[in-house]
């Protein structure tokens, strides 16, 4: 389609569709920005449950809050928020096997190489301790640790309760103009000649008229997939599970500062601890597990009191082939869904608002259209493949899921990695290259050799070079308290009786 047959009628009334975390966190963004130029209107129905499989998060959402001017303890207070150094996996290599996928970096990289090749020229010569020793956040997950240093920048995220932060969010939304409005939609109305939205009829006969549409409607994608008719690319060869137990239960210990992600017979489970409560779910392909055994699987796992009986989700992974058509862009599940495996919905959340923000047109532009969508589609194929590694990469073979998803392969980086130490990475990719040789190496997948440029430094200075490393990080967290310790004085949520429950589902 051609720029001629988009309208050329200036932007000025923003319609969001469907609330939730995508839909409230569009919302604030886009009032707190452009609030002044634009009329912004959300509708939502009480009536209509979400997902709620979004409460653990990575790194950058801290830069979405700094952009939204969110002050950090109000948020950890308001969500019942607690810290997040990485992902603990148990049993993804093997039976009995756990390794931790940390947001921080593994003592310091020269130009030509990473660490990871001075570190296994260290372990060949007996001079390096375990590559988990060189990561500041990843031996504070393992000891419970946590605190802001003021001589150390530690990277980390947040476990939140989502159904709070979407009300979070509203409040702030709407302090900036936003209005909401309750109603089911009962009819996407188009304009015959453009093809765009023109506006959006209520079951109570209201009509909302816009020049801009954000469709945060959940899987059933009422305006980008049903009303303009994009279509859907499925993943299921690459990723098997497709569907999902959630469930929420009372906190029976301290909450650790990592999020669990603990593979089973037929997918996996997580634990996502809050200061009250904690956030459950199991991940599995019906394929190789029917609903009766994940639930009876999922039901014997659980620790503390079932505050909300198991609700059940059922998905495809794979992404919308266009997220911005004509005058409207999808965010959320109406644009893509790749299971939570590494916190990575509400980081697409983000990533669609940022980018739309930054390309925001006066007018429909087509080139913005084109430049917007080939950028996501870059980005959640980069996700996707992190997500197949951590299937891929294993030594599991102890049941048919495991025997099929093992017989794929992202064949051309782990043979990179595997026979010479290089990871394959391009600039703007998400998850940096610290964080494929973690998973990689969590997994079992050791590199042959290292880079030269490890053999210049002297077997001395090796020596010093990798035990300084080693040092700090170890002296770094012996300073840090533990994690509640500090969350009780820092940013400590009310007791759940002073505050709504949020137990109401919510957009993952």
């Amino acid at each position: 389609m051609d720029d001629a047959r988009l309208p050329s009628t200036p932007i000025r009334r923003v319609v969001i569709a469907g609330g939730g975390t995508a839909g409230w966190m569009a919302a604030a963004a886009l009032a707190r920005t452009l609030g002044r130029v634009l009329d912004i209107t959300l509708v939502e129905s009480e009536q209509i449950g979400t997902v709620g499989v979004g409460e653990a998060t990575i790194p950058p959402l801290r830069t979405f809050h700094r952009l939204l001017g969110i002050g950090e303890q109000d948020y950890l207070a308001a969500t019942q928020g607690t810290i997040k150094l990485g992902i603990s996996f148990e049993n993804w290599r093997a039976q009995g096997h756990r390794y931790i996928h940390s947001f921080g970096s593994s003592g310091r990289d020269h130009w030509s190489a990473g660490f990871q090749h001075f570190w296994l020229r260290g372990r060949q010569e007996g001079l390096a301790g375990d590559y988990a020793d060189y990561c500041i956040e990843l031996q504070a997950a393992h000891q419970d640790r946590f605190s802001h240093l003021p001589d150390y920048h530690v990277n980390y995220a947040y476990h939140m309760d989502a159904a709070l932060y979407a009300r979070f969010l509203r409040a702030l939304a709407q302090r900036h103009g936003c209005r909401r409005v309750e109603g089911k939609i009962a009819e996407v109305e188009t304009d015959p000649g453009s093809g765009c939205i023109g506006a959006l009829k209520l079951e109570s006969g209201d009509v909302l008229e816009g020049d801009f549409f954000i469709d945060c409607t959940g899987f059933r994608a009422l305006l980008i997939g049903q009303a303009l008719g994009v279509g859907f690319s499925d993943w299921s060869q690459w990723l098997l599970n497709d569907r999902a137990l959630a469930a929420q239960t009372t906190a029976v210990r301290d909450a650790v500062p990592y999020t669990r992600a603990i593979a089973g017979t037929a997918g996996w489970q997580w634990r996502i601890p809050l200061q009250h409560r904690v956030g459950n779910g199991i991940v599995y392909s019906s394929r190789f597990m029917d609903d009766d055994q994940a639930r009876e699987a999922f039901l014997s796992s659980l620790e503390g009191e079932v505050i909300r009986a198991p609700w059940p989700v059922r998905f495809r992974p794979g992404q919308r082939q266009r997220c911005w058509e004509k005058n409207c862009v999808a965010l959320g599940l109406a644009g893509s869904f790749i299971e939570p495996l590494e916190s990575t919905t509400i980081h697409l959340i983000q990533r669609g608002i940022v980018r739309l923000l930054q390309s925001f047109p006066g007018v429909l532009s087509q080139a913005a259209i084109d430049d917007y969508n080939a950028q996501l589609d870059a980005e959640l194929q980069h996700v996707r493949d992190f997500v197949v590694l951590h299937y891929h990469a294993t030594e599991r073979r102890d049941s048919p899921y495991w025997e099929e998803v093992a017989s794929m392969r992202l064949q051309h980086r782990i043979d990179l990695f595997r026979e010479t130490g290089l990871v394959f990475h391009q600039p703007g990719e998400l998850f940096a290259e610290n964080s494929w040789v973690q998973v990689m190496m969590g997994q079992g997948i050791v590199p042959a050799r290292h880079h030269p440029a490890a053999a210049v430094l002297g077997r001395g200075d090796l020596q010093r070079f990798l035990g300084d490393a080693r040092r700090q990080v170890l002296e770094t967290v012996a300073r840090m308290p533990a994690h509640m310790d500090y969350l009780r004085r820092y940013a400590p949520a009310p007791p759940p009786g002073l505050q709504q429950a949020g137990t109401a589902a919510q957009d993952a």
